[in-house]
């Protein structure tokens, strides 16, 4: 049987397990729970599909069933590529039990040659891929050639045939399990590749209580149950995919694929499926909005509760939603430690609006010096963001040395985000560390800039990002995309930046209205691309300066020289 090198710890385990922030679930076996006590309450929803609990675990059975019989054994890898859609989660629950590990965030824009370099990576034994799906299919299939991997046992299809592989099972199969479930919860059985916004996607690595202990933590907070009907607007190669799955399979609700079709907008999607909860990011948000306005309409369907992760809320976006009578849940977190950082309902506008709440129960959270991660910093101070407890991944896959790098010398999880806590440990998220802009000397954190730029009446979405400048280091860009057909000057940006309590040191010198930005899957913001796009002239910024010095005030020190040069 084979077993991954983890950070698994016996001491911590145990302290996890006496605190019940651990069981002795695992993702099959909360399948196996609804199957047993719901059987006929749906389960899971796509475009096309719509299942009961007892459907689930049959087709989950099935699965398992197939990828036995094709030779795998507990601990070999499973990688997904297809886009959101029911076989997705039922990918993730048979793995589970069997003990496979579900390899699921194989993006929709990767090329062939990238897929065929991740399945080598992981040494994957089954492919599980929709045929015509990814960045370059039309030019390249990527089947056969993952046939043809040493390695490789089995590619199944979805979706369409395909010569090259095998149809994967439905429920409807017959096929039933001839070996007994996986029950070790602390089993690795899920690897997911970061989203590499700031470098090469590294696979992170968790086990059933890692994932669960977050699924439990998030619907216990927001009073979550199986009357729930959970909506995720990412796609599920993205954790946050992952994220509702865990609460779909602690509380036994409804769980629906954002399956878009042709034809569709998103805010379709929203009100079509009746969600009372929805996951996404804040572009999920601003799109909604968009859609709502255009139509004239302010209520998002049946929609209560809003989970927005991935990147800061914009403050107008928060208010937008609290105002029509959907709480934003403004959450922070990573791959690496889940969701772990989030507001609850009965937290005051202030605090969901400007804050990512506390920590989620047994997690903890910390601020360090971001110069000497052993240095802790105390409330309201500047730092990279740490944590540790349950919900914290169990290491990179086949990579000891950035595992070993990423945590400090007593053993905190080093974000790479750099935020601050209050008095009441709610947590304030300043921007990325590697986002940071250093003009000069002077530190300069994007999200304070897009935050701001967001409240003008014309701004849909804003980006921050830094211009190479050979004598003082970086420049700060500001790149919007606008509503409708109203322009924006820059002088008109600085000026709303300035009223609106943008310090006069961290003005935009360059400024850029887009049709569009890069995006990671999961809708993030691609800022190295940015930052390509202006190196390579595919964009060209126009030099912006902002003049409005109050008569008798000076600037730093640090600030008089980009001054001078501009």
């Amino acid at each position: 049987m084979r077993r991954l090198l983890t950070l698994f710890n016996l001491r911590d385990a145990r302290r996890y397990y006496d605190e019940g922030v651990w069981t002795s679930d695992t993702l099959y076996s909360r399948v196996l729970h609804h199957a047993s006590t719901r059987p006929d309450e749906y389960a899971l929803r796509d475009a096309t599909v719509r299942i009961t609990w007892r459907e689930l675990l049959q087709w989950a059975d099935a699965v398992a069933e197939q990828l036995l019989q094709a030779g795998l054994r507990a601990g070999e890898r499973v990688a997904v590529w297809m886009p959101s859609r029911a076989e997705s989660m039922v990918m993730l629950a048979a793995c589970a039990r069997n003990g496979y590990v579900s390899v699921p965030s194989l993006h929709q824009n990767y090329t062939a040659v990238e897929i065929l370099d991740l399945l080598d990576r992981t040494r994957a034994s089954a492919l599980v891929v929709q045929p015509g799906y990814g960045a370059d299919s039309n030019r390249r299939d990527v089947i056969p050639q993952a046939a043809n991997l040493d390695h490789m046992k089995a590619v199944l299809t979805v979706g369409a045939s395909h010569p090259a592989g095998t149809p994967l099972v439905t429920h409807e199969s017959g096929l039933r399990p001839s070996v007994p479930a996986d029950d070790d919860p602390d089993r690795v059985i899920y690897i997911a590749f970061t989203s590499g916004t700031t470098g090469a996607p590294k696979g992170v690595m968790h086990s059933h209580n890692t994932l669960l202990s977050n699924g439990r933590s998030l619907s216990e907070a927001w009073g979550i149950d199986h009357r729930t009907v959970l909506l995720s607007l990412s796609p599920m190669s993205h954790h946050i995919g992952t994220v509702a799955v865990e609460q779909m399979l602690a509380t036994g609700c409804e769980f629906v694929v954002n399956d878009l079709r042709a034809g569709k907008k998103l805010l379709d999607v929203v009100v079509d499926s009746g969600a009372t909860y929805v996951m996404g990011v804040p572009t999920h948000g601003m799109d909604l909005l968009a859609h709502l306005k255009a139509r004239e309409q302010n209520r998002l369907g049946s929609v209560k509760l809003f989970y927005m992760a991935g990147a800061p809320i914009p403050s107008e976006v928060a208010r937008s939603f609290l105002d029509m009578g959907v709480t934003p849940q403004n959450i922070y977190g990573m791959t690496e430690n889940g969701s772990h950082q989030f507001t609850i309902p009965a937290d005051d506008p202030k605090t969901i609006v400007e804050t990512c709440g506390h920590a989620a129960r047994g997690f903890e959270t910390r601020i360090f010096d971001q110069n000497d991660p052993d240095i802790e910093l105390g409330v309201h101070r500047v730092g990279e963001i740490a944590t540790r407890g349950p919900l914290l991944m169990l290491g990179y896959f086949d990579n000891q040395l950035t595992t070993e790098a990423s945590f400090n010398r007593d053993g905190w999880f080093l974000s790479g985000d750099l935020g601050e806590l209050d008095e009441r440990g709610c947590l304030r998220i300043v921007g990325r560390k590697k986002d940071l802009i250093i003009r000069g000397g002077h530190n300069i954190h994007p999200a304070r800039i897009e935050d701001l730029a967001h409240r003008h009446p014309l701004v849909m979405k804003a980006a921050a990002f830094g211009v190479a400048d050979d004598r003082l280091g970086e420049k700060v860009c500001l790149a919007v995309i606008l509503r409708g057909i109203d322009n924006v000057s820059g002088d008109a940006m600085l000026d709303h930046l300035h009223q609106a309590g943008l310090s006069r040191y961290d003005m935009p010198e360059y400024f850029a209205v887009l049709d569009a930005f890069p995006l990671t899957p999961s809708g993030k913001i691609l800022k190295r691309e940015l930052i390509e796009w202006t190196k390579s002239g595919r964009i060209e910024p126009k030099p912006v300066r902002f003049t409005r010095i109050p008569i008798g005030s000076s600037w730093p020190s640090n600030c008089r020289a980009w001054m001078s040069s501009r």
